[in-house]
């Protein structure tokens, strides 16, 4: 049985792995390309780390990283792949890899970009020796431009055994909008490139994974929609409202949990596509921006990270909006966010009788 956090991405698993298999058993000789883009909260980290569960043979070098958490700096993919790792037998001058490491002993003086750029490579290369090698490149909409050109590089180098993996969400939610669209267009664009856009989960999906928590009941038609309606089809929403009831059966999840009421003087704002649109006037813009962050699963760091803030002042706004909502944890703030923006765009019918999706 598929587990519960990947219902609904058997197709994207398969081609993940077909996508291995061309470099790992064929032996392909130029890199294999997966892009994987989505919203916050559909899954893109738990895809990839399905997918690598998954793969035969394994891979023998894997390289991981992501930007760094107080914003973005040159290199920061290949600074966090060189993080607590063994450098002493790379082929590169000191000065050079204590810049792409970001090391506080870098000179201040630094080698021209293009000279950079393919001492990056010449690392990558290194790392991978004959592979086979998995190079995972997470949150490419927030990277920064030195890394963006150097994943470019690699997904065209030639006799680098890897796949290489980009998630991202869309370029219209990145830092600089216009330089992940084009990343994304220059990596979709390579030769035999696989691409993957994952959306919300549908009512049937949201189905089997209730079959799947609660082993030995059928959920009912009206169960299905008030969850899916609940939640948008959004896979972290969906477990966290789970996770919210656990213990308890599958009727459970049709109680509402207790929200505040706003203000009396003042109106709820009214419906749009956006959390910010549907939750208590009296958070202010800020706190809104953090509140979508939440709704999205991210740590205070992560949230700081995409902001631009510092974690103190992510903590600071965290416990506002603990206050305002009325809210005991993380958990319950975000999911009072989630039912706030999904009750406004899809109000439920108590006495929906829909039948369960098929």
């Amino acid at each position: 049985m598929m587990p519960v956090s990947m219902v609904g991405r058997a197709g994207e698993l398969a081609e993940l792995d077909r996508a291995w298999s061309a470099v790992a058993v064929a032996r392909r000789p130029a890199p294999t390309v997966a892009v994987i883009t989505g919203g916050a909260g559909v899954g893109k980290s738990l895809l990839v780390a399905a997918a690598l569960d998954s793969f035969t043979p394994r891979p023998s070098v894997i390289l991981s990283g992501a930007a760094r958490v107080y914003g973005p700096a040159p290199y920061d993919w290949l600074a966090a792949v060189l993080t607590g790792r063994d450098t002493s037998r790379l082929d590169l001058p000191p000065d050079a890899l204590a810049w792409l490491a970001q090391q506080p002993t870098a000179p201040r003086e630094r080698y021209a970009p293009g000279t950079l750029l393919r001492l990056a490579v010449r690392t990558v290369r290194s790392l991978v020796g004959s592979g086979p090698a998995l190079l995972v490149v997470e949150d490419l909409h927030a990277l920064d431009p030195a890394s963006l050109n150097l994943i470019g590089e690699l997904a065209t180098a030639t006799d680098l055994p890897a796949l290489l993996v980009v998630a991202s969400r869309p370029a219209a939610d990145a830092v600089v909008p216009e330089l992940t669209r084009r990343a994304l267009a220059r990596l979709c664009g390579v030769r035999g490139a696989v691409r993957q856009h994952l959306g919300p989960l549908r009512p049937a999906e949201v189905a089997e994974v209730l079959t799947q928590v609660y082993a030995d009941t059928k959920p009912s038609g009206r169960l299905v929609t008030s969850v899916w309606r609940r939640t948008g089809g959004n896979p972290y929403a969906l477990t966290e409202l789970l996770a919210a009831h656990a213990g308890n059966g599958p009727e459970a999840l049709l109680r509402r949990l207790p929200t505040p009421r706003p203000p009396a003087s003042r109106p709820v704002a009214e419906p749009a596509s956006r959390v910010a649109a549907s939750v208590d006037p009296e958070l202010t813009a800020r706190e809104v921006d953090v509140l979508d962050c939440l709704v999205a699963g991210m740590a205070n760091k992560q949230v700081a990270k995409a902001l631009g803030i510092s974690v103190r002042t992510v903590t600071v706004h965290v416990s506002n909006l603990l206050r305002k909502t009325g809210s005991a944890s993380r958990t319950e703030v975000a999911l009072w966010a989630v039912r706030h923006r999904t009750e406004a765009l899809a109000p439920l019918d108590p006495s929906d009788s829909v039948a369960a999706p098929g």
